[in-house]
């Protein structure tokens, strides 16, 4: 689904919190760059991965549902086949995050169907690096 960045800006303006779900902190990867961006723009990342205990220098959480705060937006990290179970464990959070954010490459209609009837934003294949730094986003 193609979404209008534009449109997408003022919410964007009010994320907060990212958790990056497929954290890793391995030089070269894209969710090492992009993680550390985030970061350096001022967000609180939460780093999301089942064997990891710290990326980043940051507590690392094994699922969503571990995460004891609320999360303005999920950023998913992982092939499309895993995204329909994240658009689940999204689903149970609570609060809801504002935005299910699946990065460049990644698209999953099943995903996006599960999440339809939500009130959260689904983006597919965009990375969130390169828009917040478009619309010049940041905290």
């Amino acid at each position: 689904m193609l979404i209008d960045m534009k449109e997408l800006a003022p919410l964007l303006r009010e994320v907060k919190t990212i958790a990056v779900v497929g954290a890793v902190d391995k030089p070269g990867r894209p969710v090492d760059m992009v993680g550390r961006a985030l970061i350096d723009m001022g967000f609180e990342v939460i780093p999301v991965h089942p064997k990891r205990s710290d990326v980043w220098g940051l507590t690392t959480y094994p699922t969503l549902a571990d995460i004891p705060v609320p999360v303005d937006l999920v950023d998913i990290f992982r092939a499309p086949q895993f995204c329909a179970d994240h658009a689940y464990e999204v689903l149970d959070m609570n609060p809801l995050p504002r935005v299910f954010w699946m990065q460049s490459g990644i698209t999953s209609p099943e995903a996006r169907q599960i999440l339809a009837r939500s009130p959260i934003t689904v983006v597919e294949d965009r990375c969130t690096k390169v828009e917040f730094q478009a619309m010049g986003i940041s905290r």
